[in-house]
């Protein structure tokens, strides 16, 4: 099962980074945020699940580190300075998906690594992910709910659809909500829930 997650995590990347949205729809601001959220929500758990059982075991601190880490790196790539870099060149387009991903990795293993452990290792990675999906909750918010267009001012094509700049942003801030968002608070939630129900707490005390 976990071979399986690997493989899928592997393959969510290839369909990312190799399919239509950072190519022939990089202008869109809608399919950057598809890409981000695949990176991030969907490859990097995914990879972290299949590789979860050689994790050492984590300081508490780790996955909260990790958590701020990705808060820097989320919300630094979504100043217009750096979407507009991003936008423009490939080497900045893979930097940014470099780190995207490491981010996310370093979230998801670190968060994982704290599941069998101690008490203070399972609330931190719990609260680690919790805090993750609150601030792509506010950026996914504000983005979708801005008064003017943060990221261009032409029309662009994602999915066939040809969008105005406040459109595409809009609609780039709902999908961070209904993915991003969604996908952090339900494994911030899942630790949670081990925790109160004393399975991290078992493991570590055995």
């Amino acid at each position: 099962m976990k071979r399986l997650s690997f493989i899928a995590g592997l393959a969510a990347l290839v369909l990312i980074w190799a399919g239509p949205l950072l190519s022939v729809w990089r202008e869109s601001f809608a399919a950057h945020m598809l890409a981000h959220m695949g990176v991030v929500a969907i490859a990097a758990p995914l990879i972290a699940i299949g590789v979860s059982d050689r994790i050492a075991a984590v300081r508490p601190s780790s996955a909260l580190i990790a958590s701020l880490v990705e808060l820097v790196v989320v919300w630094g790539w979504h100043m217009p300075a750096a979407r507009l870099w991003a936008t423009s060149f490939v080497f900045a387009t893979i930097v940014e998906q470099a780190m995207f991903l490491a981010a996310g990795l370093f979230l998801w293993l670190t968060a994982l690594a704290t599941a069998g452990g101690s008490t203070a290792q399972s609330a931190s990675g719990a609260f680690a992910l919790l805090l993750t999906s609150i601030h792509m909750t506010l950026l996914g918010a504000l983005l979708a709910l801005a008064s003017r267009p943060l990221y261009g001012f032409s029309e662009v094509t994602c999915f066939g659809l040809v969008l105005d700049a406040e459109q595409d942003q809009a609609l780039g801030g709902v999908v961070m909500l209904m993915v991003g968002a969604a996908v952090y608070l339900a494994g911030g939630v899942f630790l949670l829930s081990r925790l109160l129900s004393g399975n991290g707490q078992q493991r570590g005390a055995g």
